[in-house]
């Protein structure tokens, strides 16, 4: 969901610059007779940088084509990404205050691939709220800490669902068992370290996350804790991710049914198993050269598999896999992707509402999938 190539911008001073996105989509999925192209995303965004102030903000539009077939117009859904503004103290330390990137687990993103992992899927990675982080270098060691107030604030959309993150979100009325939690006052902790190990260079790290849930229901306050530990390495064109996440929700919702709660984003709302073990692996190699008499360029292909382990018995666990390759085409940035998902909400037409909680179709399902954008 979100590219990493670089991407130009035009420069409106020296300081700031403005820019944006066109994107298109292509889903295929014969067993379920998809076949689809449209416009997938319109994205603006603005960044300002000095010796001392810094800032960034991107605003995303989507609808009409799939899979925002049942709006009326493009733009019908929209909402903010992030919206921050800063301050460097020196060239070590800065503070962030707006919405901003909780410092959780591997920065910026948990894989390689444009939909990313069930992290983003459960709202870990990828996650913007809004609050204040605070980021400190000393030699090989990396601090990050912040407090987040509240959630991003509503776009708009048909759902309750109206944000860019996966966050902790009231159910919309199809959610069969939703609940009616919203989340506060989350603070964060993280610490990474620059390591090698023979030709692998990167750095290992452990993050911290506690909130208070708090359920319109009881009235009640709950709790959200998350523990990381992580490691990021490369070995020449080689890259390699690896993630390990205890989550531990506990939620008051009515008559003690605390095994699920209701999260979203992108105009959806979904159940999620509260206690599991989430574990990420991925495996990139950035291929040299271009080809094609330069036209292509950035060739990285990717294999990417995420497991969420869920603490109840019954439920069942959910998995995803994608391989793929992101490439440049001139000035077009491409994805192409095979997803291959099992009690997946957002994979092979399991059951969006209870997939992530007592599971869907429990057999996988893939589907292809590419994206191609113009940045300017």
């Amino acid at each position: 969901m979100v590219c990493s190539t670089p991407v130009s911008a035009v420069e409106v001073t020296d300081n700031l610059d403005l820019g944006g996105a066109i994107r298109a989509r292509v889903d295929e999925d014969s067993t379920r007779g998809i076949h689809k192209f449209g416009i997938d995303t319109l994205m603006l965004s603005a960044k300002y940088t000095s010796d001392s102030w810094i800032g960034a903000a991107r605003y995303r539009f989507y609808g009409k084509d799939y899979p925002y077939q049942y709006t009326r117009h493009f733009g019908d859904i929209n909402f903010a990404e992030y919206a921050w503004i800063g301050y460097r103290f020196d060239p070590t330390q800065q503070v962030q205050v707006g919405l901003n990137q909780v410092p959780f687990g591997l920065q910026r993103l948990y894989s390689d691939t444009f939909l990313e992992t069930l992290a983003f899927t459960m709202g870990l990675e990828d996650l913007d709220e809004i609050g204040a982080k605070y980021i400190k270098d000393i030699g090989d060691w990396n601090i990050q800490a912040g407090y987040y107030a509240r959630p991003a604030w509503p776009g708009n959309g048909t759902s309750r669902g109206s944000t860019y993150s996966t966050v902790v979100t009231p159910a919309d009325p199809y959610v069969a068992g939703g609940t009616d939690n919203i989340e506060r006052d989350m603070f964060v902790g993280r610490l990474a370290k620059k390591v090698q190990a023979g030709e692998w260079k990167g750095e290992v790290g452990v993050s911290l996350l506690t909130s208070t849930l708090y359920n319109r229901d009881t009235r009640l306050d709950g709790r959200r804790d998350e523990f990381a530990l992580h490691y990021m390495g490369s070995h020449g064109p080689w890259g390699v991710k690896l993630q390990y996440t205890r989550q531990v929700m506990s939620p008051k919702n009515p008559n003690g049914a605390n095994q699920t709660i209701t999260i979203g984003g992108y105009d959806g709302t979904y159940n999620m198993a509260t206690r599991g073990n989430l574990y990420l692996a991925n495996v990139s190699y950035s291929v040299p050269g271009s080809y094609l008499w330069g036209w292509i360029t950035d060739v990285h292909p990717y294999l990417s598999y995420s497991l969420y382990d869920k603490t109840d018995p019954q439920f069942r666990n959910t998995q995803r896999w994608i391989a793929g390759t992101s490439f440049s085409l001139k000035f077009l940035s491409i994805y192409t992707e095979w997803r291959k998902g099992r009690n997946d909400p957002y994979l092979g037409g399991s059951s969006y509402a209870q997939s992530l909680a007592a599971g869907g179709i429990d057999h996988w399902r893939g589907q292809f999938f590419m994206n191609v954008a113009w940045y300017f």
